[in-house]
């Protein structure tokens, strides 16, 4: 589908996260090519997009895990597009990868205190048992005894710890039963009447339609839309074009 792109310079807008003209390679492939995001204090946004749109990438070189960035990524109004992964991660971001890379040979509990506490108001244990029951459950059992879904819970839960204030989320949804699905959606709108601030990646749009404010969506490395949650019922027919859902 054709698209046509707005490349006149977007402002700041003063939100918890902004990406100006974000680029990103992975050697020599060059993946994003200038992404322009808003993530505001409290909101759950999505990135939708077929496979291969740029959504995980966007993620990782939020963390810095790409090879090489350019552009602006500002994050409480720092700039950050040079800093560090590991101090990225200290300033209050915490990524929870699609693969979950949950250590198998260690506990529930164990993997739950792994990840070091960088700031303050950092959920403790008994509240993120509060949140993920299936977990406390199961906190004595090693990680190669969990299902899918108990692992995706897990490493959700696991940055919840850190005291990060932004979470960025791969995938949850993906290959998880309904009713864990359900779970995870719920778990998410906890979070933020919490006061967390979430960053999702998603393919299955009736989850994402669930628990954010706002989606964008993505085509080849590029932002070709932003649509609000509450003008979906309007914007269908274009979503449709773009996802095909």
């Amino acid at each position: 589908m054709a698209t046509q792109l707005d490349t006149r310079p977007v402002a700041s807008t003063g939100a918890l996260l902004e990406l100006r003209g974000l680029e990103a390679w992975y050697g020599e492939s060059h993946i994003l090519h200038g992404v322009n995001i808003d993530v505001r204090e409290g909101e759950v946004v999505t990135l939708l997009g077929r496979n291969g749109a740029g959504k995980t990438t966007t993620l990782r070189a939020i963390m810095g895990l790409t090879g090489r960035r350019a552009g602006s990524l500002k994050y409480q109004a720092r700039e950050m597009i040079n800093t560090r992964s590991d101090l990225i991660a200290r300033a209050g971001i915490a990524y929870c990868p699609e693969e979950r890379g949950i250590f198998a040979s260690l506990s529930v509990t164990e993997n739950l205190l792994l990840p070091p506490v960088v700031q303050a108001g950092g959920l403790d244990l008994a509240t993120i048992y509060e949140l993920f029951p299936n977990l406390k459950e199961r906190a004595n059992s090693q990680g190669t005894k969990l299902s899918g879904g108990e692992q995706q819970m897990l490493a959700i839960a696991r940055i919840l710890r850190t005291g990060a204030k932004l979470l960025l989320l791969d995938e949850p949804s993906e290959g998880l039963a309904p009713v864990i699905v359900q779970q995870i959606g719920r778990t998410i709108r906890e979070l933020k009447q919490r006061g967390f601030t979430v960053l999702l990646v998603e393919q299955n749009f009736r989850f994402a339609q669930t628990v954010a404010d706002r989606h964008y969506v993505m085509e080849h490395g590029r932002v070709v839309d932003e649509v609000a949650n509450a003008d979906l019922a309007a914007s269908m027919d274009r979503l449709h074009q773009y996802l095909g859902v």
